[in-house]
């Protein structure tokens, strides 16, 4: 029976979580609007609603302000 073998050193890098692919496009100077963030995390627009309240907001604790830009729509950020 052959043992696994295990790599020696591992240089992966860290997981890219859909909630961190979401974190960093919302701390863009320009911020991130929901169909932005549906199409980097393959999730559907309720979906980033709910992750930025629940996941970011209560969780998280961090402060995610919205604006409406004209011809964009509303475009959300997190605040530094």
């Amino acid at each position: 029976m052959a043992k696994k073998s295990t790599p020696a050193t591992t240089d992966a890098a860290p997981r890219q979580t859909k909630q961190q692919i979401m974190i960093d496009l919302l701390r863009r100077p320009e911020g991130a609007g929901i169909e932005e963030i549906t199409a980097a995390t393959g999730w559907q627009s309720h979906t980033v609603r709910g992750a930025m309240s629940g996941a970011l907001k209560k969780k998280l604790g961090l402060e995610i302000t919205s604006k409406k830009v004209e011809g964009l729509g509303r475009l959300y950020r997190i605040e530094r």
